[in-house]
């Protein structure tokens, strides 16, 4: 089921053993590298990590139904089960959804708003709607995640079309890497927007997830 590294595997053949008291953490993919760092930080030992495809953030309307099956497969085995993702696209389905399965979520739109801060993001909204924006994983996974998708490795004219209307590409940096900089400046010139690397940390994530490791 995930791409990326997990602490422990989730599989609807079996669970990894589980004591009383244990949470799991059900995740997006693309934020799985964020989590196990915020988990070694605070000793969350505790909370276990499964994640799905980070590529589902490229078909949004498969995120409820794949997380509801995540849930289901773990819920004998875990005190309390977290939904690591935003609405992410799903327009509130997925909210709804963990409501019906008695289970939370991260609250706000998407990470880019949780890693700015759900009020700050919020309250510049309106003074950046003309702005594009890239986390750590998505700088790092550009060409996977953007460039090839939306097809400008095979056409580049449709670059002006798509990005025409955008000002800014904003880099919420998680972490100071100096490499990701880079990266993050080499593709707002090959979409041919201005440039800014705003330092966010992890934000909402880790306030949030502070939250939940304390509830057990």
């Amino acid at each position: 089921m995930s791409e990326l590294p997990s602490d422990r595997a989730l599989t609807e053949e079996g669970l990894a053993a589980s004591g009383e008291g244990r949470i799991l953490l059900i995740a997006c993919g693309a934020l799985a590298r964020e989590i196990l760092a915020l988990k070694q930080m605070n000793g969350w030992d505790h909370m276990d990590l499964t994640c799905l495809p980070a590529n589902l953030h490229l078909y949004p309307e498969k995120i409820t139904a794949e997380v509801a099956r995540s849930v289901s497969v773990a819920r004998a085995n875990y005190a309390q089960i977290f939904v690591v993702y935003a609405d992410c696209g799903t327009g509130g389905l997925l909210q709804e959804k963990c409501k019906e399965l008695g289970v939370e979520m991260v609250a706000g739109p998407h990470c880019y708003s949780f890693f700015e801060g759900n009020d700050a993001f919020a309250a510049k909204a309106g003074d950046e709607i003309d702005c594009f924006y890239l986390t750590d994983f998505l700088v790092r996974q550009f060409d996977a995640f953007v460039w090839r998708p939306m097809g400008f490795d095979r056409h580049p004219d449709l670059i002006p079309m798509m990005f025409g209307n955008y000002r800014k590409l904003i880099y919420q940096a998680q972490t100071d890497d100096p490499a990701l900089d880079k990266k993050g400046q080499d593709a707002a010139a090959r979409l041919g927007l201005e440039y800014e690397r705003r330092f966010t940390g992890y934000g909402d994530l880790a306030t949030t997830l502070a939250s939940v490791a304390k509830a057990k």
